[in-house]
């Protein structure tokens, strides 16, 4: 007998299992969890991400619950809490952190031409961090001598077109910000937004040389030699446009080339903004309106520390820590993708509330979107380009 596939495994097929194949042979285990594939494992995070679950006892109890589907799933080992456990004690996080990055350029790729409402260049990527908070009684090793407490940073570049991230790391607490700018992926033409934790001259001018362009916020004490001032309208908040070169020796040294300074004044906050960009083609509006978009980033730490089991973790030690994070970012994009190929109206935040209800149902994953009198976006039956996968039932 030929039964639909549930709705967990269609949604875990947006990975191709020779993608993950290949992130195993580059991140090898040192010793198997017996009975327990990395597959498997990574399987079962995203299973707790998606129907939000508390512990790994509550994950393994749920999946024993249905037993008979478990094949069906993509399940091929045992899956108990003591393997789970060890797993995500000693298995390398950085398998999970590649399988997320590969998730991360097929949703760039899927978003790349979404319209919006202006124009903004076609690479804007935001970056940013965020605390996430640990219990210094369970996670010891995660000491914030600031705080006084336990924490991990998130680091991500937040693409603005679908608000997707496009890059990720996560460090120490007490890593600052600006020695980011050291490992960030630098595409010639592309913009990066940043705030004034970024102001680093020596690291911007390596991206101003690699080809990339920047808008970060400037401090107070930064010191100007204007050379020439631009029109500017200000019904549009803006109160000057000038093309600069920086007045002290030391910082001269570090950025030799003139950059563009642009003063805004933000009505809604009663503040006003001093941007800096190595770009002089674009409008002084468009550069304003980048770094207001900055914010897009600060609401997306939100809704994942919201929507995604990154508050609670299943295992004390740093590792199981890190695996946890990077398969909450992993299920995001799946369903991001999953949102996009269907060309699902909703929101991401409805789309994961129905699919937690509807794990295990044995029904094609675009009928659960839409109304029965809505047509399926997709024009069939069909996810993707591709028939849903039908398994025979032994």
């Amino acid at each position: 007998m030929s039964i639909q596939a549930p709705v967990f495994s269609q949604i875990t097929s947006v990975l191709y299992q020779t993608e993950f194949a290949r992130c195993v042979e580059v991140f090898p285990t040192r010793r198997e969890t017996r009975g327990l594939t990395e597959y498997d494992q990574f399987l079962a995070l995203c299973f707790g991400q998606l129907t939000y679950r508390e512990s790994l006892r509550d994950i393994v109890g749920c999946l024993e619950a249905r037993k008979s589907l478990l094949y069906h799933l993509g399940f091929r080992g045992r899956v108990t809490r003591t393997h789970l456990a060890y797993a995500n004690c000693h298995r390398d996080w950085r398998l999970f952190q590649a399988v997320a990055e590969i998730l991360m350029r097929r949703a760039s790729r899927l978003y790349q031409n979404d319209p919006i409402d202006f124009d903004l260049p076609k690479i804007a990527l935001a970056l940013d961090s965020s605390i996430i908070s640990l219990s210094l009684n369970l996670f010891p090793w995660g000491y914030y001598a600031r705080s006084g407490r336990a924490a991990l940073k998130l680091h991500l570049l937040l693409s603005l077109r679908g608000n997707l991230p496009a890059w990720g790391a996560i460090t120490e607490a007490h890593l600052p910000d600006l020695k980011m700018l050291d490992h960030i992926p630098i595409h010639p033409g592309a913009f990066y937004i940043m705030d004034r934790g970024y102001l680093d001259f020596a690291r911007l001018y390596r991206l101003h040389q690699a080809g990339g362009f920047f808008v970060v916020r400037c401090k107070h004490h930064v010191r100007f030699i204007v050379r020439k001032s631009r029109p500017i309208d200000k019904a549009t908040g803006l109160r000057c446009d000038q093309i600069v070169q920086l007045k002290s020796k030391w910082s001269k040294k570090l950025f030799p080339e003139k950059l563009r300074k642009v003063r805004v004044y933000d009505s809604e906050n009663k503040v006003t903004l001093v941007l800096l960009t190595n770009n002089f083609d674009l409008p002084a509006e468009v550069i304003a309106e980048l770094y207001r978009r900055r914010w897009q980033v600060e609401l997306f730490f939100k809704w994942i520390k919201q929507h995604l089991r990154i508050r609670s973790f299943f295992g004390r030690s740093e590792n199981a820590v890190r695996c946890q994070i990077w398969s909450a970012i992993s299920a995001y994009l799946l369903v991001a993708i999953l949102k996009k190929e269907l060309k699902v109206q909703k929101s991401l935040n409805e789309m994961l509330q129905i699919i937690s209800v509807n794990i295990f149902e044995q029904t094609p994953v675009n009928t659960l979107f839409f109304d029965d009198n809505e047509p399926s976006a997709s024009g069939d039956r069909y996810y993707g380009n591709q028939k849903l996968l039908l398994l025979n039932d032994n």
